[in-house]
């Protein structure tokens, strides 16, 4: 399995020159806890990853310090050069990289380093999930094949 059959393609953005407070806004309207600031690649006619920002960015650099959010922009509070998978990684490398930086959620990129998606542990989970189920499900079914045709 590689991170282009779990990556989830509707990937919520930003620039770095947005306010965090819309960001923010962002979050909550979209429900998400995690933005990939952007910008156009020099032809403009994709986006690269520049930076991530997640909720927690924003309750640990402002609201924990007592910073006052207006004025503030995203650049001010993401964490650049995020790192990124590829499109055609394996689960296995693209999870190795996420533990080896602590992180839940990285940038999915394509072959030209385009933004594709983001692949999450939420979505991974899920999936093993259903794997570990489909394996039960056969050692279960396996039991009962086995009493049906040898009582």
């Amino acid at each position: 399995m590689n991170v282009s059959q779990l990556c989830n393609r509707n990937v919520v953005t930003v620039l770095k020159s947005d306010e965090v407070v819309a960001a923010a806004r962002l979050m909550r309207e979209k429900h998400v806890g995690y933005l990939i600031v952007v910008e156009p690649d020099f032809t403009g006619a994709t986006q690269r990853a520049v930076g991530v920002i997640t909720d927690r960015d924003i309750v640990m650099t402002i609201v924990a310090q007592d910073v006052n959010p207006r004025g503030l922009r995203v650049g001010d509070v993401m964490t650049p050069n995020p790192v990124v998978v590829e499109l055609g990684d394996s689960l296995a490398a693209a999870v190795r990289e996420m533990r080896r930086i602590g992180v839940r959620r990285v940038p999915v990129v394509g072959s030209l380093g385009e933004l594709e998606g983001v692949l999450s542990l939420d979505d991974i989970l899920d999936t093993l999930s259903g794997e570990l189920q489909n394996l039960a499900g056969a050692v279960r079914n396996e039991r009962h094949v086995e009493t049906a045709l040898r009582p």
